[in-house]
């Protein structure tokens, strides 16, 4: 009997996966979480052979999940389930650790068979997804450029940013000006939504 446990906060999603899963003879859903912090406790507490995460959830994502996962638990494989099938979100969940990567979207019975084989010792990618990770451009921008323009999401003023980066605001000036130059952008905003469209944020 594989031993699953389930991570997302929709909870009608994530309790019409378990009755799914409970489904196959050979699944059993062990525990379920409604957020990132819940599914690394409920992990340590339940001991799954595989971990269904969903990519975006409060209190620490998929991805953290799955890098905290790799480290305290590293026999429970995980699989992202996630909804934004974005080439750079796949990349940044192998790296990670996550063994296996799948949109919603996908077939019924295919996150089943995804369980059985990541527990098996393999990994599975969503096919479409990979190809498209094998076009995405490289991120143009710097780490410290791209956690300038992620602080500036909220539309904030440059002093604000400043502080919340620990940084002089003629430093953040010049790191969203590059940011902006970079990305080929009209404003920051638009430089943001594009940084975020490639899953570079």
């Amino acid at each position: 009997m594989i031993r699953v446990l389930l991570a997302d906060d929709e909870e009608l999603i994530r309790t019409a996966l378990a009755a799914l899963l409970d489904l196959e003879d050979d699944l059993s859903v062990v525990a379920q979480a409604a957020d990132g912090e819940a599914a690394v406790t409920a992990a340590l507490a339940h001991r799954p052979d595989v971990a269904v995460i969903d990519l975006t959830m409060p209190r620490r994502d998929g991805f953290q999940v799955a890098a905290e996962l790799a480290r305290a638990l590293p026999a429970c494989a995980v699989v992202i389930l996630t909804g934004q099938g974005r080439p750079a979100h796949l990349t940044r969940a192998l790296g990670a650790g996550a063994r296996g990567y799948l949109p919603k979207g996908a077939p019924g019975g295919a996150l089943a068979d995804v369980i059985r084989r990541v527990h098996a010792g393999g990994r599975y990618v969503d096919p479409a997804l990979a190809a498209d990770a094998l076009t995405i451009p490289p991120c143009p921008l710097t780490p410290r450029e791209l956690e300038t323009l992620r602080l500036s999401g909220d539309d904030a003023p440059v002093a604000v940013i400043a502080r919340r980066a620990h940084l002089s605001p003629g430093t953040v000036r010049n790191y969203l000006a590059l940011a902006v130059q970079k990305l080929d952008a009209a404003s920051r905003a638009e430089a943001l939504r594009i940084a975020r469209d490639n899953g570079w944020l």
